[in-house]
């Protein structure tokens, strides 16, 4: 199967005067398309660090990081923006939604920015059907709930078909009921549409939905199991 993303001896120092913290330690990891990842471990792991450097929103100290065969780790700014803007969506636990556009708005100047200002309606309709906001098409963000912006900002990350989607808890400021719909949804992305998705938790249950569990600790990958070999929820399809 070919990878889609990969990590090689990735490493992340932060330097704050004569003091260094080492945030991501040597990690190495290959991603397979279609795969869908959650990582987990306890605050000040490395977990968002990791997916900010995965993403090309932060720079290594150390190592390389390829997005479908493309070095995103080193370069330009420019040349990072052009391939984040192609290969990646990002998912974050703030919705940064455009507050005076409706749902459909949101999506189509994705589309236009992605496509140099054309758009796909039929497109966005699929996406707004799959993530459940098909009567929420002319609602503006304010109109929606938590858990329906949380769908929108997924959908808007989604919208150009990106290789990758990564996602740092994005359930983290939502309820029980509405972490779940949301955690259906991205589950749904994996297969309706062989996403591939990275997502952060700290949520055992929302990482049952994963096809691989990755647990980290002091910067580094300490264990890693596939579906199945893991305690997830008592019952993964009740979300």
């Amino acid at each position: 199967m070919k990878t889609i993303l990969e990590s090689i001896a990735l490493t992340k120092i932060f330097k704050t005067g004569k003091i260094e913290v080492t945030a991501v330690r040597d990690v190495s990891l290959k991603v397979p398309e279609g795969e869908f990842i959650a990582i987990m471990g306890p605050s000040g792991c490395g977990k968002s660090t990791l997916l900010h450097l995965l993403g090309g929103l932060a720079t290594p100290t150390s190592g390389r990081v390829l997005v479908d065969g493309e070095e995103i780790s080193s370069g330009k700014d420019a040349v990072r923006t052009d391939i984040r803007r192609r290969k990646i969506g990002f998912v974050f636990q703030r919705f940064n939604l455009l507050p005076t556009l409706s749902a459909q708005g949101n999506l189509e100047i994705a589309q236009e920015i992605h496509r140099n200002g054309s758009r796909d309606r039929q497109h966005v309709d699929e996406i707004l059907n799959l993530l459940g906001l098909e009567k929420k098409t002319h609602h503006k963000p304010s109109e929606l709930s938590g858990g329906e912006q949380q769908r929108l900002a997924i959908a808007r990350a989604v919208i150009n078909r990106p290789a990758i989607l990564l996602a740092d808890e994005p359930t983290g400021n939502l309820d029980t009921r509405n972490s779940m719909v949301v955690l259906k949804m991205i589950q749904e992305l994996n297969r309706a549409l062989s996403q591939t998705i990275l997502m952060i938790t700290h949520n055992p249950e929302a990482a049952g939905i994963a096809n691989r569990l990755i647990e980290m600790r002091d910067g580094r990958i300490v264990s890693q199991q596939q579906e199945g070999e893991w305690n997830a929820a008592e019952d993964r399809m009740s979300l």
